[in-house]
């Protein structure tokens, strides 16, 4: 059982943390909603300028100057509305100096609930966060919203900002075969779509929702659980340009070769210390110039995919507004170091329902593609994998648009006072 703490009227923080999503803001929207809903709580709800580094510099925004139909707005708007960072707080012994400081910010502020929507790391971060405030005696109810397209958080049945990542590369994949196809005979061959995921596949799993029949595209995808191999690859491009007269592959960013590394590692470290990818398509396109001479096209879905709202699904913006209302809900009836997660109780018809899950089952723990769901040659999806991913797509939930583009919000993003004297560097 998640560790209740008693409820008394506080101010609140929330964050917005790592890579943002299509999606991000519905769930700013829902926890912002939800505080002004339990107003006998909850006092003033302040956001972090550019995440948890606004916290530590104590550069706060007020979200109560903003109106109720631009807070609306936020469900329709991708991006981080508030501003997000990769910036990653160590073990509480290693940076220690930065947990101080987000507990004398809060006790600053009187913020007594702290909302960190991110992903893995962030989790474990709020997790550490309500453990300093303890030691420090300063209780602070620490809630996760979950965020990832990576969709790798265990226990969720499915992560938000993850389904409108499917739609949008499923989507993709589809037109851009049919141009690719269309062009075979005297032109490009082989088309090559890289996509997120440095160590879990579903990003690329979900091109696989293009194809309905088995002649149709991606007849290639390679995934971060299945170890690269150039001589099958070749082989199974090579099938596919005879039978078909094209082929398209959907790599994932991370796959990696016999010898355990990224096929696109450039030798350099981001932020969270991962590694710093240069690229998968290009040298997967490099391979297949060289092994087979086809003509050849490559793209990276890069941010486009994580910021294409205008597709987004349907679905994933009804799960992220709800994983941020149900954040405040569990936090005002006491509920501390949990993080509201996804149950899927059907799907076909797909239902889905919000339980609560404690931040130390999800912080710091990725999950992968199972073996079940990737078919028996390694470059396919089976149809329990399908089973899976089809109803995360489902549904269009377009934003307004004006003069032939979205409409998208611009927050006030107003301010608040500094109390404290001393600056801190980050």
């Amino acid at each position: 059982m998640a560790k209740k703490t008693p409820v008394s009227k506080r101010n609140a923080f929330y964050a917005q943390s790592g890579g943002v999503t299509a999606v991000i803001n519905a769930s700013a929207a829902g926890v912002i909603e939800a505080c002004r809903k339990h107003s006998k709580h909850i006092g003033t709800l302040y956001a972090g300028r550019h995440g948890i580094v606004g916290a530590l510099t104590e550069d706060l925004i007020d979200t109560s100057q903003e109106s109720a139909a631009a807070v609306r707005a936020l469900r329709y708007t991708p991006a981080g509305a508030f501003g997000s960072a990769r910036y990653k707080l160590k073990g509480i012994e290693q940076d220690r100096a930065k947990y101080e400081r987000l507990i004398e910010v809060f006790r600053a502020h009187d913020i007594g609930y702290f909302f960190y929507n991110g992903g893995n790391d962030s989790m474990d971060t709020a997790l550490k966060v309500s453990k300093i405030g303890e030691e420090l005696g300063y209780p602070i109810t620490c809630v996760g919203v979950p965020k990832t397209v990576d969709n790798d958080l265990p226990i969720t049945d499915c992560c938000p900002g993850f389904g409108s990542v499917a739609k949008y590369v499923a989507v993709s994949t589809r037109e851009a075969a049919l141009d690719v196809e269309s062009m075979a005979r005297t032109s490009t061959k082989v088309f090559i779509l890289e996509v997120m995921g440095r160590h879990a596949g579903w990003i690329a799993a979900a091109g696989g929702l293009a194809q309905r029949r088995s002649s149709d595209a991606p007849h290639v995808i390679l995934f971060p659980e299945v170890t690269f191999d150039q001589a099958k690859f070749l082989a199974k491009v090579k099938g596919s340009v005879e039978k078909n007269g094209y082929c398209v592959v959907v790599v994932s960013e991370g796959v990696k070769g016999p010898d355990g590394k990224f096929l696109a590692e450039a030798g350099t470290t981001d932020a969270f210390g991962h590694a710093q990818l240069g690229g998968a398509a290009p040298e997967v396109a490099r391979i297949v110039k060289e092994g087979l001479g086809y003509k050849y096209h490559w793209a990276v879905a890069d941010y486009l995919q994580r910021a294409a709202r205008h597709i987004a699904s349907k679905t994933d913006v009804e799960q992220a507004y709800a994983v941020g209302r149900a954040a405040v809900e569990f936090a005002v009836k006491g509920q501390n170091s949990v993080l509201p997660v996804i149950k899927r109780t059907s799907s076909k018809p797909y239902r889905w329902r919000i339980e609560s899950a404690p931040l130390a089952a999800v912080a710091n723990i990725e999950k992968k593609v199972p073996p079940s769901f990737i078919t028996a040659d390694g470059f396919g999806i089976t149809a329990a994998c399908r089973r899976y991913l089809q109803p995360l797509i489902a549904g269009e939930d377009y934003p307004p648009f004006k003069d032939g583009l979205p409409d998208y919000v611009t927050l006030k993003k107003a301010p608040v006072r500094r109390k404290l004297k001393t600056d801190f560097k980050v």
